[in-house]
């Protein structure tokens, strides 16, 4: 069986047997009701077909539901267990399988990320983990003369080694630990990696690492050939009117965020990343620390997480990942010290203000909780 025939039989499979995370005490009605209002105020605000929001607090899903429609011709409801496109919330999974990896001693933070990674070409500096997780690695994101081509690429890749053809011959835009630049790009060449590392399909490996030990049970990768129950359909706004959302196949970006979840599931990974039962404690505040530059400086993203500051430029000890991709968009808001999470999940690319309203949703939250 290929890595893509394999992938398509778990997605189908798992969508039959499983169910959202359980719930913890749930929300007073409250507080349902107050984020509610804010949700449906967001959503008519900018035109939103359909989503599902999802609370996390002390460990585990503390309320969850779906608003408007997931399908919008087939008038087809959004519920909590509706399959959305991760986008590049995904890349704080990505992140969390390698970091895991590197704690099992399979992979080295700040070795050169070539000795996994045969697929890559030499570079003239040395290019590590390290440098990929925090966007320091100089590899292009998409832009240039194939930019429209790769945002909307329809290729088929069977592996995170052969998704690296469209760039990997590409020179690095600086000498890595020098410069941020986001880089979907080189989270693939990470999921490379971890392939060579495990010598296992990249999906195996972050089922492993991060799917069962957070209890996502139904997260998969987004085959768009597969059939996967009670998957979004995806659109976009142009001009003002909904339009459906152009096809891709998220194969090209995979370990940057093509994966389907539901929005219970991702509180469910963020809860269980808060609690230390992804990576130890240690590596999860590495990752929640601004990465530094080689000049001292630093950039207000960790190891897979962007790093919330004021608006004076402190930090805040809260950290968050946003993603939109054809036909989807979403944040995921974290509160480590008070274990809160807050996941949205639409099916409109480009949704604005999501992460005002994820952390609007955790402050009705943490309202009268815990002597607040």
């Amino acid at each position: 069986m290929d890595v893509r025939r394999a992938t398509r039989f778990a997605c189908v499979v798992l969508a039959v047997i499983s169910a959202a995370p359980a719930l913890a005490d749930g929300l007073d009605r409250g507080r349902v009701v107050a984020i509610e209002r804010v949700v449906n105020a967001w959503m008519a605000k900018h035109g939103v077909p359909g989503a599902s929001v999802a609370v996390a607090r002390e460990g585990a899903v503390a309320w969850t539901a779906g608003f408007g429609l997931s399908d919008v011709e087939n008038s087809v409801p959004a519920k909590p267990g509706t399959m959305f496109r991760t986008a590049s919330m995904g890349k704080s999974i990505t992140a969390t399988a390698a970091m895991r990896m590197v704690e099992e001693g399979r992979l080295g933070l700040d070795e050169p990320i070539q000795t996994h990674c045969d697929s890559f070409p030499p570079t003239r500096w040395p290019l590590t983990l390290r440098h990929l997780l925090a966007h320091q690695g100089g590899i292009r994101h998409y832009g240039g003369p194939r930019d429209a081509e790769e945002q909307a690429s329809t290729v088929h890749y069977p592996s995170a080694s052969a998704a690296l053809a469209p760039f990997r011959d590409d020179s690095l835009r600086f000498r890595p630990g020098t410069d941020y630049l986001y880089s979907t790009y080189g989270y693939d060449v990470i999921g490379c990696a971890l392939e060579g590392a495990a010598g296992a399909p990249f999906m195996d490996v972050v089922r492993r690492t991060v799917f069962q030990p957070a209890g996502m049970t139904r997260a998969c990768q987004d085959d768009p050939s597969a059939v996967v129950t009670g998957r979004a359909a995806g659109y976009v706004r142009r001009g003002g009117e909904l339009r459906v959302a152009t096809h891709v196949d998220m194969s090209n970006r995979l370990p940057a965020g093509g994966y389907l979840a539901t929005a219970p599931e991702m509180a469910a990974f963020a809860a269980a990343f808060m609690d230390g039962r992804l990576v130890k404690p240690e590596t999860r505040e590495l990752m929640l620390t601004e990465a530094r530059l080689a000049d001292g400086g630093t950039v207000n993203y960790g190891l897979g997480w962007a790093i919330a500051e004021d608006s004076t430029g402190h930090v805040t000890g809260r950290a968050l990942h946003g993603g939109s991709s054809p036909g989807a968009s979403g944040m995921m808001y974290i509160f480590p010290a008070e274990r809160i999470a807050v996941v949205v999940m639409s099916n409109l690319e480009d949704a604005p203000d999501r992460a005002r309203l994820a952390e609007s949703i955790a402050e009705i939250a943490r309202r009268g909780w815990k002597g607040r």
